[in-house]
């Protein structure tokens, strides 16, 4: 069975599919059995043939050279760039927790270390209609801990102290933060990561610029994150 990890984010657009790819780089580069897992996938394009491709996987897939199986990664792909509740709405086939549960496990039995990834923020509804799924009804259902992806620009402080203490509030563990977008010596941005640190108790354990090719994480502090 694998040791897994929950990449949340304070919003959608922080970019969580990025720093995610990172994260299964660093573990497939040091030689760790590495896989992708994420509940919805929404805002996806189609093959010729109609069917959709699941884009944030495929992502990972080529930033880490992991060659885990595209159909593994995601058991609900939707076309619409919407929240998977409305997207699948729109379109049928809706979020289903024994779907979501039978789908990791299958991926947990074949690999070391699953990074799985939400979708949007960590209020994003899944389903509505036919039943009601949070995300954060799948990190509890899969005992997860999550880290929190944060844009580290103007109105992070807010974000991140608020998903900090709704996540809290929710009993769901955190591991800790990666800022995103990060400009070494910006003034504000440096603040911020005081800040956000000094207001949840939490560490940033990471900075990503939008031109990484590696996280900059020791490979022994990452896979002490996941369990």
């Amino acid at each position: 069975m694998s040791k897994n990890l929950f990449i949340t984010g304070t919003g959608t657009d922080v970019g969580k599919t990025f720093v995610t790819a990172l994260i299964v780089k660093k573990l497939a580069q040091n030689n760790k059995k590495a896989a992708y897992y994420k509940a919805a996938m929404s805002g996806n394009e189609r093959r010729q043939d109609g069917s959709l491709i699941p884009g944030d996987a495929l992502f990972v897939q080529q930033i880490s050279g992991i060659n885990q199986p595209l159909n593994e990664m995601c058991p609900f792909v939707y076309e619409h760039a919407y929240s998977p509740h409305l997207a699948s709405r729109l379109e049928g086939n809706p979020v289903n927790m024994e779907a979501v549960k039978k789908g990791f496990h299958a991926v947990s039995q074949s690999y070391d270390y699953v990074t799985l990834e939400g979708s949007g923020g960590i209020l994003c509804p899944l389903c509505f209609d036919e039943e009601k799924i949070q995300l954060e009804d799948v990190i509890r259902e899969l005992h997860l801990s999550s880290l929190i992806v944060a844009d580290a620009g103007l109105g992070t402080i807010n974000n991140v102290v608020l998903t900090v203490e709704y996540m809290r509030s929710r009993n769901l563990p955190i591991k800790g933060l990666i800022f995103n977008h990060y400009h070494p010596g910006n003034v504000m941005e440096e603040d911020n990561l005081r800040m956000c640190e000094s207001m949840t108790g939490l560490k940033v354990l990471a900075c990503v610029r939008d031109d990484d090719t590696d996280l900059d994480l020791d490979i022994n502090t990452l896979t002490s994150l996941y369990e």
